[in-house]
């Protein structure tokens, strides 16, 4: 029995070491320390911190190109969500990383999702401006009907914003 149960506490005290060692790697942008730790457990590129952030998610956020592709190579979910419902395409959207949208959209990523307050990558990228994002957005089929929690839509966060080049996107 204390054989089992000290099996059991080396398990649970590794995977939690590995777990938060995976949120440093990608925090210092280290593909080397991700490639190892995956290699030795493929599941940690799934795994969440206490915010319900993702590696792919901390990756885009933090535009750490490198570590996005391992993950994506690496087939991780594109579509996870923090604690607040967002996904990693949303934190392209609020950051403005045309290229790191354009990766996550080839990958399969729900362009569409909403987060827990009804946002979506587009209404993110309408609201702070990121005219190419929201561009390729439509181009992907982005539903500009849908409305968050207040009731709006991308066009009218873009038009409370004042950003004008959005605007004209969305009124085509």
């Amino acid at each position: 029995m204390k054989l089992i149960t000290l099996t059991l506490l080396l398990t649970i005290t590794t995977l939690t070491m590995n777990s938060q060692s995976i949120f440093e790697a990608i925090r210092n942008g280290d593909l080397a320390t991700l490639t190892a730790l995956h290699s030795n457990d493929q599941n940690l590129i799934n795994s969440q911190d206490s915010k319900g952030f993702t590696p792919l998610i901390l990756s885009v956020y933090n535009n750490q190109t490198e570590l996005i592709d391992f993950l994506l190579e690496k087939e991780c979910d594109v579509n996870a969500k923090d604690m607040a419902g967002n996904n990693a395409l949303m934190g392209v959207c609020f950051k403005g990383n045309f290229d790191s949208a354009k990766k996550l959209i080839e990958n399969g990523t729900d362009i569409n999702a909403q987060n827990f307050n009804g946002a979506t990558a587009l209404i993110y990228a309408a609201t702070f401006g990121h005219a190419e994002i929201v561009s390729l957005l439509l181009e992907h089929n982005a539903d500009d009907t849908l409305r968050d929690n207040r009731n709006n839509t991308a066009l009218e966060h873009a038009e409370m914003q004042g950003n004008n080049a959005v605007i004209e996107l969305l009124k085509k």
